[in-house]
């Protein structure tokens, strides 16, 4: 159960303490917390996927938010959050990642702005993001998805701070690349 997952979670910082507070309010408030029928916010899964090395990530240029950012999607009432991040980096970047961690690996409470998607207007929202740690391949090719992203790459995680990120991708590299570091793995 992703509430049972949520309360497990131990937060690294006290930004992730402030999100898994928040983001448990939010599974007590609504019914629907799944799906994008949530125009408040929903959950989403994503993937900080390294090499072999830990010394680069994959990363994909998304349209909507005009940078950078590691993988993800909408749950679209999926619960398996961990199954929504394998297939969202598999079909953001054709790489079929190998888990290392079936627990979450961060959490990030991350805004998004109002925009246009497929001709209709979304207002701004909350995406209540459950993040995995991953390792992928850099040799295998890389492939994108046109309708939702500019690119994809391999970036070095000393380079994963630059101005072309997301605005609010940056100060969640830094947290999960020194989670990275502390774990060893």
């Amino acid at each position: 159960m992703l509430k049972d997952k949520i309360n497990a979670y131990e937060p690294f910082d006290e930004q992730e303490k402030s999100d898994k507070e928040q983001f448990l309010k939010f599974i007590d408030t609504f019914d629907d917390v799944l799906t994008r029928d949530n125009i408040f916010g929903h959950f989403t899964a994503s993937a900080f996927v390294v090499n072999k090395e830990r010394t680069k990530m994959v990363v994909v240029y998304h349209i909507i938010n005009d940078g950078w950012a590691y993988p993800g999607g909408h749950a679209d009432g999926i619960e398996d959050l961990l199954s929504v991040a394998l297939r969202e980096v598999e079909e953001e970047t054709g790489l079929k990642a190998r888990v290392l961690d079936d627990n979450i690996f961060a959490i990030v409470s991350a805004p998004v702005l109002g925009h246009i998607k497929r001709g209709k207007y979304v207002s701004g929202h909350i995406h209540f993001d459950c993040v995995y740690l991953m390792e992928a391949d850099e040799n295998i090719p890389l492939k994108f998805r046109e309708d939702e992203s500019k690119g994809v790459k391999w970036v070095k995680l000393e380079d994963a701070y630059d101005e072309s990120f997301c605005d609010f991708v940056r100060p969640v590299n830094k947290r999960l690349i020194k989670k990275l570091n502390n774990r060893g793995v």
